[in-house]
């Protein structure tokens, strides 16, 4: 079960994630997220059961206006791989997810290894998932044109942690884009 927290998480964070607001031009930035937090181990010793950090609740209301103006499918694609310390990541989580200012604050803290309580339904509607296949390949299909979020997850093939790694792309109708979701 814990190793498809990162995916889980992921997805349900970028359920509409902005951290850097859209741009007029074109542009791919790469946000990673190193370590994620541990279990307290002075607790696990106190009470003989692993600490879990409890959600942090959402500030920022679900935009219904914001949303209702996206597009839920398209014409739009995105393909690549999801390779962590130069080595593929087989089986892994991909999301993309559009790019809006209800998760600002969702992605902050998940990117700091915090996690919030899940997202809205109708925010999870957005958002397209897939797995990687065993070389680590990836496609998403039916995206409509806007900025989106391609995140990937998966354990680290050398240490093992949990990591993230998410590139804000810019689609067009029918375009298809080809993104290297590397760290």
């Amino acid at each position: 079960m814990k190793r498809y927290f990162p995916v889980v998480l992921v997805a349900l964070a970028l359920a509409g994630c902005e951290v850097v607001p859209p741009a007029p031009t074109e542009r791919i930035e790469v946000i990673e997220r190193g370590e994620t937090q541990r279990d307290d181990p002075q607790e696990t010793r106190e009470t003989g059961r692993d600490a879990t950090p409890s959600r942090a609740t959402r500030e920022v209301a679900f935009p219904e206006d914001e949303y209702a103006r996206l597009e839920k499918h398209g014409s739009a694609a995105v393909s690549g791989r999801l390779t962590l310390s130069g080595r593929a990541v087989p089986n892994a989580g991909v999301s993309v997810a559009p790019v809006t200012r209800y998760s600002a604050e969702a992605a902050e803290k998940a990117l700091a290894g915090v996690a919030v309580e899940p997202a809205d339904p109708r925010a999870r509607e957005y958002t397209h998932t897939t797995r990687t296949d065993g070389s680590g390949y990836f496609r998403v299909t039916g995206l409509p044109a806007g900025e989106f979020y391609v995140s990937g997850a998966g354990p680290d093939p050398i240490t093992g942690e949990p990591r993230v790694v998410i590139r804000q792309v810019s689609l067009g109708n029918g375009q298809q884009r080809e993104v290297d979701l590397s760290r």
